[in-house]
């Protein structure tokens, strides 16, 4: 099972309002700074899980993630913040929360400016295929610029978005293709979407999505809205991945299709 480390928020530093469920800058107790996703915000805990589960995906892919840690929150943090938006943020999110590693002096990456090679770029666009993620557009790219050259992905929040709907079953959603790909940010240098396909389909195996599955803490397995326990919700995320991963040539087609449209 991943192993993700665990530690214990210590201070709020400010809100990041560019986020959509008000995530925030602040520091653990292991002396870093974090992004924290809070389980109260807008989507709850779905959010955290996709976050967790598509960071985990890309990663486990070679490419840049920011390391994501489990963070811990008493009753007293954040006490001392003004905003009463945010004080009832912090009570509804005391418990379990996730956290990425704050990248100090990034940028965010300009598709059209900033230089991201064919070979990763088809692979952010599968792996982007692969988790259904939505949002990773030219206009909310969720990519920054590190050290002047390396691609950093964050914010996989929005992936996984059958989980917000069962009117679906998870196998229904599995094997079907991805047409949001058009969207992708990455999509017209993603020149090698074929060879992408058979490297990563070495690399993302069934096993390893279990091992990522299983470290979905079951504090974010509980749900109000659908009548299904959390071993069963748990299995759900493992099988909508496997199902995808043995039918990936479906979406790999469409993303490869959609290219061509696009550059003609």
């Amino acid at each position: 099972m991943l192993d993700l480390r665990r530690e214990r928020l210590t201070r709020y530093i400010e809100p990041l309002r560019e986020g959509g469920s008000l995530p925030a800058l602040a520091e653990a107790s292991d002396g870093f700074k974090y992004a924290v996703k809070w389980h109260g915000g807008g989507h709850g805990p779905k959010a955290l899980i996709a976050e967790l589960i598509g960071g985990e995906i890309a990663r486990a892919a070679g490419l840049r993630v920011p390391e994501l840690v489990l963070l811990d929150t008493d009753e007293q943090f954040g006490r001392t913040e003004p905003d009463p938006e945010v004080q009832d943020l912090l009570k509804s999110s005391r418990g379990l929360n996730l956290g990425l590693h704050f990248l100090s002096g990034t940028l965010t990456l300009d598709p059209y400016v900033n230089p991201v090679s064919t070979d990763e770029a088809s692979a952010i666009v599968w792996v982007d295929a692969l988790i259904t993620n939505v949002d990773r557009t030219v206009r909310n790219t969720n990519m920054l610029v590190w050290h002047s050259s390396e691609t950093w992905l964050i914010d996989h929040g929005a992936s996984l978005f059958f989980h917000h709907s069962w009117s679906k079953s998870p196998h229904e959603a599995a094997v079907s293709p991805f047409p949001y790909i058009k969207d992708h940010a990455l999509l017209r240098k993603a020149e090698r979407l074929d060879e992408a396909n058979i490297r990563l389909r070495s690399i993302i195996t069934p096993s390893l999505i279990t091992g990522i599955t299983d470290a979905i803490p079951d504090e974010w397995l509980v749900r109000d809205d659908i009548s299904i326990s959390p071993s069963e919700l748990r299995e759900a995320y493992r099988s909508f991945l496997t199902i995808r991963l043995d039918n990936s040539d479906r979406f790999t087609d469409e993303a490869i299709q959609t290219r061509k449209n696009i550059m003609r």
